[in-house]
């Protein structure tokens, strides 16, 4: 092949535009040796990073760019031999400027000869990377800082796990709490530190699975040390990944929290045994004042009945002993119910209840209880939402505010009923929409440790015989059973105003319907009567007979079931509380024994399976003839009962 002769024109004019271009480059030192190093030509970047002027360096060695200690070395004439032998010389290291200041640069030299391959010099470029070399500096000595730094840590275990789970480093605090040397550890997977059951169990794979599917994972389990003992251990792993998101790994750092744990299990065993010692407190002085006051009632019904005996058999009228022992025998269930109330047990009807009216309708209760020297006023404002409630408890809890508010002014007084609308704050109350009724009166009030115990159980101001200190723990325990609440406020010698915020009802309010008439029902039944209490059974038994029912009776479920399997029955009244087979397992038997019978459970208790209430009606303890009588009919159908499910006996 021919090769093309430029004419020395176009070349010169080529060496001239070649010129300009190196000239032109201000990031790169671009500049030629001759054979012996002497710098031959210096381009605009030289100049700017180097510090000499063309004028200045060329016809000077180009050595005086290194430091003393690299020209005593001879690393000039080694670049310069490399290039010339090799073809090529590259690297990285300190140079100096002319202001003998040093920048970390790039070279290379290449060597340049003639046509006939005769060395003629070298070709030097050189590019400052001095901000590059101090990042990765700062970069080296950060990491530098942060290997001691993990190093250092005594408290926590830090080691890195490649993506397998094997460890590849090992801190001070892993070796110190788990015993094992970085020699002895980094290789090994990390399930050795798991106990065997949850090894077992997949933990160690199910944590690595969790940081890398969520980027972190943390817990809280037993660890075990190199000598086999188990440790209380925190343990956080979360992946590490390079910048394009290629998993290199995982960061594990466990905390050795056994002593931490022990004391925590040493401080709930305390509080447990502080709490039990309380509940025993509280025991023994609700057993004291319940043994006090139904004591004082059993006294009362003992004395009346042995008096009512030996009258009798004397001829004389003894209505008056009876009736004072019914008196006694209905305060004992009113005492029953407040308890129930106070510890949230009594069987509750929710309906929406008309305040203004529920108040209008107890007035005449209101004024026989109150009796003479006392004003009640009522302030209702003209629309007021329905409140969610248990009727009867809420009159009943009613009657107790207001009987406090007389007993607090012994010389007559004004008692002020009112309601409004609220709504709650999030603080005193939680966020809704009420209905507050009030009972507030002009008496003598309560100082702040009276105000801070009035609802504690027994505890009353009232002096012996006059209250059994359950009255506003009752109302307390039906407001909050409500999803209410009771709140007080006083002020000794200026009165009480007692507030029972009640939730806005959301159904709409019924009319209470007029008490059905007490008629008995027209037929006679045959009815089983199932109780393990024989004197409730008996009382029971002869109610029914009185009201002309064909009845037999069972004292356990065990026979009540063998009676069933060859006698027929309309109707089975059954106890829920007793040994063996309890109401709620007689009245499934009785589904299979024979379909279609009917079955009622009486109880003195409100702690039922969940849906028994609703799917067996149900008679409340202590019942009388009335409301037996009612409640018979309502469970047959032949009367329309205010409450078919949940015969009450307040009175």
């Amino acid at each position: 092949m021919v090769q093309a002769k430029y004419p020395e024109e176009d070349l010169d004019r080529l060496r001239g535009r070649s010129d300009l271009l190196v000239q032109s480059v201000t990031d790169y030192a671009i500049f030629m040796l001759d054979r012996h190093g002497i710098v031959a030509s210096w381009n605009t970047g030289a100049e700017r990073f180097k510090g000499y002027t063309a004028d200045e360096i060329i016809g000077q060695h180009f050595s005086r760019f290194y430091d003393e200690a690299d020209r005593q070395a001879g690393l000039p004439e080694k670049v310069l031999r490399t290039a010339e032998t090799q073809g090529r010389f590259e690297a990285e290291g300190w140079r100096i400027r002319k202001d003998g200041s040093r920048f970390w640069a790039s070279v290379v030299v290449d060597p340049i000869r003639d046509e006939d391959g005769e060395l003629l010099g070298f070709a030097k470029v050189t590019r400052d990377l001095t901000e590059r070399k101090q990042t990765e500096e700062a970069l080296r000595r950060s990491e530098e800082r942060f290997r001691l730094l993990v190093e250092g840590v005594t408290d926590y275990a830090i080691y890195m796990l490649d993506p397998g789970g094997y460890v590849t480093s090992w801190n001070a605090g892993a070796e110190r709490f788990k015993g094992y040397t970085a020699d002895e550890i980094i290789g090994q997977h990390f399930s050795r530190f798991y106990t065997p059951e949850e090894a077992e169990k997949g933990a160690p794979q199910r944590a690595l699975a969790v940081a890398l599917e969520q980027g972190h994972f943390e817990a809280e389990g037993w660890r075990v040390r190199k000598d086999g003992s188990r440790f209380w251990a925190n343990v956080v792993v979360d992946p590490i990944r390079s910048p394009n998101g290629q998993l290199l790994g995982f960061a594990k750092i466990t905390r050795d929290l056994t002593e931490r744990r022990e004391a925590q299990i040493a401080l709930e065993k305390s509080r447990e045994a502080f709490f039990h010692s309380q509940k025993m407190e509280a025991i023994g002085q609700l057993t004291g004042g319940v043994a006090h006051d139904f004591n004082n009632l059993l006294s009362a019904i003992i004395g009346s009945l042995d008096l009512a005996e030996r009258r009798a058999a004397a001829g004389e009228d003894i209505t008056r002993f009876l009736h004072n022992a019914r008196q006694a025998a209905d305060r004992g269930a009113t005492l029953t119910q407040r308890m129930l109330a106070f510890a949230r047990k009594q069987e509750l009807t929710m309906a929406a209840v008309d305040l203004p009216e529920t108040v209008h309708d107890m007035a005449d209760l209101l004024a026989r209880t109150l009796g003479t020297g006392v004003e009640v006023e009522t302030r209702f404002p003209l629309v007021l939402p329905s409140a969610h409630a248990d009727a009867a408890q809420l009159e009943l809890a009613l009657l107790n505010l207001v009987v406090n508010a007389r007993d607090a002014m012994p010389g007559g007084g004004r008692i002020l009923i009112s309601a409004r609308a609220a709504s709650g704050d999030g603080a005193v109350m939680p966020m809704g929409h009420y209905v507050v009724l009030s009972v507030s009166d002009e008496g003598i009030g309560m100082d702040a440790e009276t105000l801070r115990r009035a609802t504690e159980p027994f505890y009353t101001t009232k002096g012996i015989g006059r209250g059994t200190g359950l009255g506003l723990p009752m109302v307390l325990g039906m407001a909050e059973q409500c999803g209410g609440r009771l709140i007080l406020h006083s002020t000794l010698g200026e009165g009480t105003s007692a507030e029972l915020w009640l939730k806005v009802a959301t159904e709409c309010p019924v009319r209470p319907a007029a008490r059905a008439c007490e008629r008995m029902v027209e037929r006679s039944l045959d009815i089983l009567v199932v109780d393990d209490d024989l004197v409730v059974l008996m009382n029971a038994v002869a109610m029914l007979e009185d009201m002309g029912h064909r009845v037999r009776e069972a004292e356990s479920g065990q026979r009540a079931m063998e009676m069933l399997r060859t006698q027929r029955f309309d109707l089975v009244i059954t106890d829920y509380a007793m040994p063996g087979i309890n109401g709620a397992e007689l009245a499934d038997a009785v589904v299979q024994l024979q379909p279609g019978l009917k079955v009622a459970i009486t109880s003195g208790y409100a702690d039922m399976p969940d849906g028994l209430a609703l799917a067996i009606p149900r008679l409340a303890k202590p019942y009388d003839d009335r409301d037996l009588r009612r409640f018979v009919a309502a469970v047959v159908g032949e009367e329309e009962a205010e409450e078919p499910l949940r015969a009450a006996s307040v009175r």
